[in-house]
């Protein structure tokens, strides 16, 4: 529960909207998608490119704010909070249009459930720092 390893954890899951982001960044040609054999859509691609330079900007937001893990969080709190909503429109699209690959099913755990606890974590690595 140190800050080191608080720093550690919040790097590696912020690599991965940083990554994913630039590779959603192709559009229906990310490799996800191209192999999913969607058809072209201009909407859709175009979409997928904005969302994925949103995703893209909340990974670099994430790695900006490691250094300073212990006096940020406000900002931890948003950037999770973010990914929390994201987690609960995975979970609606599991609802109404079916089961995901079992990885994206985990990205839905690690946001609802994951989301939570490291902010919790935060609070408590924060407060350990204050005094």
């Amino acid at each position: 529960m140190s800050k080191r390893n608080l720093q550690i954890a919040t790097a590696l899951l912020g690599l991965v909207p940083l990554l994913t982001g630039l590779l959603g960044m192709a559009g229906l040609a990310d490799p996800l998608y191209a192999a999913a054999g969607l058809p072209a859509n201009s909407l859709l691609d175009s979409n997928l490119r904005f969302l994925s330079g949103v995703w893209c900007g909340l990974g670099v937001a994430v790695l900006w704010m490691v250094p300073r893990i212990d006096t940020q969080t406000t900002l931890f709190r948003a950037l999770w909070g973010m990914i929390f909503l994201g987690g609960v429109g995975r979970l609606l699209s599991l609802l109404y249009a079916g089961w995901p690959p079992l990885p994206f099913v985990a990205f839905t755990a690690l946001e609802i459930i994951g989301a939570p606890l490291f902010v919790l974590w935060q609070t408590r690595v924060a407060a350990a720092h204050a005094e």
